[in-house]
């Protein structure tokens, strides 16, 4: 199969959407596929296009949140380079942009589309109207959701039920939705597949000692990832010990607001801001904790608590249906619902080994079932439904103009 992955964002750019898409790439190529990428590059006038990678990048426009850059430039060689491609498929992970892209090439070319629906933008409204006209503008954002999901689409992909029951109550949705979360390639953060020496390096620059447990957190640094909440949560924890250390790892707009908050609360000795991290490093820095918290409600999925469940820690989550489907409170990890909660589950597992080791050997079992392999091949059913529903839809003169094309 010759398949298009169409994104806003990809490696080197490192957040949940760019991983994904990377991760089924890889995944699909394994499996013997054709795998063409397009996205956006980090000029506002250059195209290229890597041959052997086959990733083709559009000239971008930074928008000033983060490092996201759109496109509204459409080159014609970009657009006779992917005609010859002949795809049997697209498969767009972003609604805007190079999604609205996908969108037109499919159409003009009647070609099936696949959507992945991946960031709950009514989240992130504020970046946009700092405060001003947001219950418009989720009007406008759930209208664009609605007419890009369910009006040109011909399949559609959530990764959680949180999403797609969303979909369902909020939007009325009447098409199929497919649930299918996001796999990784977890093997790379397995214990035993880490260099133990380049976590003792990274301790002893971070000046963490054997006496410490340390809780991580993985992730942007931003408002709806609620990191004051858990801040006010190691504040009490260092009141129990001062050998409990919260090491933050990431970077965002709010990076500045979280240390001085931390100064407020007097944890500076025990909080540690790493800021961003490169990609390969990520399974160093997860090695070094013993456990891995999160409290953000803003997640489709939260691939990062997987990750750490992949590391053997003990995920310690807010309860947030996103979690839910991966996190079983005293199974595989800690589900709380209030500070004071989490701060006594927190002290349980740290005073008491056996629990703590039973449930972050049961989180890297749960976490095995969460590999690229069966994402692709769950992915790959639902390229072959849309193919046979495009192909169902279209008039025989539009299926001789596909092949058509196809021959050339």
């Amino acid at each position: 199969m010759r398949i298009g992955l169409f994104t806003d964002t990809y490696p080197p750019y490192i957040n949940g959407v760019s991983t994904s898409v990377e991760m089924l790439k890889n995944a699909l190529e394994k499996k013997g596929h054709t795998v063409y990428v397009v996205t956006i590059n980090d000029s506002a006038i250059k195209y290229n296009y890597d041959e052997e990678k086959h990733i083709l990048r559009m000239p971008g426009i930074p928008i000033g949140i983060y490092d996201y850059r759109l496109s509204q430039i459409y080159p014609i060689k970009a657009i006779n380079r992917i005609r010859d491609w002949k795809l049997d498929v697209i498969h767009s992970n972003t609604e805007f942009s190079i999604g609205t892209f996908a969108r037109l090439f499919a159409k003009q070319f009647h070609i099936p589309l696949v959507h992945t629906y991946h960031t709950w933008y009514e989240d992130y409204v504020y970046y946009l109207t700092k405060g001003h006209f947001n219950k418009s503008s989720k009007k406008v954002i759930e209208y664009l959701t609605r007419f890009y999901c369910e009006t040109t689409a011909t399949e559609l992909i959530v990764p959680t039920k949180k999403i797609c029951n969303l979909f369902k109550q909020k939007y009325s949705f009447e098409k199929n939705i497919n649930i299918i979360p996001t796999g990784l390639e977890i093997e790379r953060f397995f214990i035993e597949n880490i260099n133990k020496d380049e976590v003792s390096k990274m301790k002893k620059f971070y000046n963490i000692t054997k006496k410490d447990f340390i809780i991580i957190f993985v992730g942007r640094l931003a408002e709806e990832k609620n990191i004051k909440y858990i801040l006010d949560i190691e504040k009490n924890l260092k009141e129990q010990s001062q050998n409990i250390k919260m090491l933050i790892v990431g970077d965002g707009p709010a990076k500045e607001e979280y240390e001085n908050y931390a100064k407020e609360l007097n944890i500076t000795d025990n909080v540690i801001f790493t800021g961003r991290a490169a990609w390969e490093d990520m399974p160093i820095y997860y090695n070094m904790a013993n456990a891995f918290i999160t409290a953000s409600k803003s997640e489709t999925q939260g691939l990062t608590v997987i990750e750490a469940m992949a590391s053997s820690l003990v995920p310690i989550c807010i309860e947030d249906e996103a979690f839910l489907e991966t996190v079983v409170d005293s199974l595989n990890g800690i589900v709380f619902k209030e500070k004071d909660e989490a701060i006594n589950r927190i002290l349980e597992i740290i005073n008491d080994d056996k629990k703590r080791n039973t449930l972050a050997r049961q989180a890297r079992v749960s976490a095995e079932h969460c590999t690229s392999k069966y994402f692709a091949e769950a992915v790959l059913d639902v390229y072959e439904r849309a193919i046979k529903e495009k192909n169902k839809k279209s008039p025989n003169r539009i299926v001789s103009f596909i092949n058509k094309l196809k021959g050339e």
